[in-house]
C-alpha cells in the first residue's frame, strides 16, 4: 500500500483518473488490463452494485499478481461500513460522491486518503478543515471549469479532480487544467456501457491511450 503523500503526487502525474464498474468479474479484469496496457498506473472502480467487493478483492489479486506498480482506489464509498470493508479488501484510496465525516475517519485511522465529493465552498471549507488533500468536484458537468477558476484561490492548498461529464475533447480538458485541477475523473465518456457490453477492450485501451495523449499535451 501506497502513502497518502505519495498517491497525491502520483495522480497529478497521471493528471487523469478513469472510473468504471461492470457486475461481471471477468468484464472487471480484462478492462482493468486494457487500462494498465494503455499506461494507466491509477484507476477508480465504483461501488455500484451488490458484486462490487467480490470484482474488487478479485482486481486487487490481478493487481498484486501482475501489475505491483497499479493503484487500486474504491469509490462511491458512502459510510464507514462500506470504507473499512473495501480497506480490509486492499483499496489504495477512497472516494467519495459526497463529503461523509465517518469515511474520514476511519480512512484517517488507517493513515489512507480519502477524497470527498464537494459542490459548494461550504463543503469545500469544510472538507478541508477535516484534513482532505483533494477534492473531487462532482458533478463536473454541472459545475463547469467556470466554477474551478472562481474558487481556486481561495483554496491554495488544496488539489482538485472534477468527475462527471468529462470527455476526451481536448477543449474540454484543457479548460478544466486551465481552470485549475490537478487532474480529470474520467467513467462513462472513457469506459463507456457500450463498450462494456460489446467486451471491446482494445477500443477502452485505445480510448485510454489517446486520453493520456490529450492529458498530457494539456499539461504541457
Amino acid at each position: 500500500m501506497n502513502d497518502k503523500a505519495s498517491i497525491l503526487k502520483k495522480i497529478p502525474e497521471q493528471g487523469i483518473l478513469p472510473l468504471y464498474f461492470d457486475k461481471d468479474e471477468t468484464v472487471s479484469l480484462e478492462v482493468l488490463k486494457a487500462l494498465y496496457a494503455a499506461g494507466i498506473r491509477m484507476v477508480e472502480y465504483t461501488n455500484r452494485g451488490e458484486a462490487a467487493l467480490q470484482n474488487f478483492k478479485k482486481m486487487v489479486a490481478l493487481r498484486n499478481a501482475e501489475m505491483p506498480d497499479l493503484l487500486l482506489g474504491i469509490g462511491t464509498i458512502k459510510n464507514k461500513d462500506m470504507a473499512s470493508t473495501y480497506i480490509a479488501a486492499g483499496a489504495d484510496f477512497i472516494i467519495c460522491p459526497g463529503l461523509v465525516e465517518e469515511v474520514a475517519e476511519i480512512a484517517d485511522q488507517h493513515d489512507m486518503l480519502w477524497i470527498p465529493g464537494c459542490m459548494t465552498p461550504s463543503e469545500i471549507i469544510k472538507a478541508e478543515n477535516m484534513g482532505a488533500k483533494m477534492i473531487k468536484l462532482f458533478p463536473g458537468d454541472m459545475l463547469g471549469p467556470g466554477f474551478m477558476a472562481a474558487i481556486k484561490a481561495l483554496f491554495p492548498n488544496l488539489l482538485f479532480m472534477p468527475t462527471g461529464g468529462v470527455s476526451l475533447d481536448k477543449d474540454n480538458i484543457e479548460s478544466w487544467f486551465k481552470a485549475g485541477v490537478c487532474a480529470v475523473g474520467m467513467g462513462s465518456k472513457l469506459v463507456s456501457k457500450t463498450l462494456l457490453q460489446e467486451k471491446n477492450y482494445p477500443k477502452i485501451q485505445e480510448m485510454a491511450q489517446k486520453a493520456i495523449q490529450v492529458v498530457n499535451e494539456v499539461k504541457g
